[in-house]
């Protein structure tokens, strides 16, 4: 039995097929399937992590909660939010309509989650030379939001998928950390 000195519920938010559950199951499980099916309502993920803070490692137990990006599923956003303690909002970089709602996500967020640390995604940028959405268009987003910062990714290719779940669970840890 592991004695956590953690657990973070994080959500993953954005449009249908943005690469959400992409994103997850490169992190948790190393695999990227091609023709991922949608995800109904939420998916669920847990991976157990080692983060150095102040000189000491901390276990985490991450809850990585995967919600389902369809207008159909969208009522249940707020109860999810309930509780979490990290964000990741993604939008694919070759469809400017992913970008549509990040404003609507992020109040929603901040209303039922407080002030929690939320990353913007860039994903797919295996696919740059789609590109329809400018690396600066990112940057004024985090700014607009607020959002603790922005990180490009590619499931496929597996580029900066670890680096982006470290980046927002040493985030969250640093704000946990700090409000004791």
């Amino acid at each position: 039995m592991y004695d956590y000195d953690y657990t973070f519920k994080l959500l993953l938010l954005g449009d249908a097929s943005v690469g959400k559950t992409s994103f997850t199951k490169q992190y948790c499980y190393n695999v990227f399937n091609p023709s991922e099916r949608l995800t109904i309502g939420v998916d669920f993920h847990v991976k157990t992590v080692e983060l150095e803070y102040n000189g000491e490692t901390k276990l985490i137990k991450l809850q990585i909660w995967d919600i389902g990006g369809e207008e159909r599923f969208r009522f249940l956003l707020p109860t999810y939010c309930l509780g979490a303690n990290g964000a990741f909002l993604l939008y694919d970089i070759t469809r400017p309509t992913t970008l549509e709602n990040i404003t609507e996500w992020t109040t929603i967020v901040r209303k039922k989650g407080g002030a929690i640390p939320i990353i913007l995604v860039e994903a797919k940028i295996d696919l740059d030379d789609l590109r329809k959405i400018p690396k600066e268009h990112g940057k004024q987003i985090v700014e607009q939001n607020k959002l603790a910062g922005i990180i490009e990714i590619s499931a496929k290719q597996d580029i900066n998928v670890d680096k982006a779940f470290q980046l927002l669970t040493q985030l969250t840890l640093e704000k946990i950390e700090e409000s004791k």
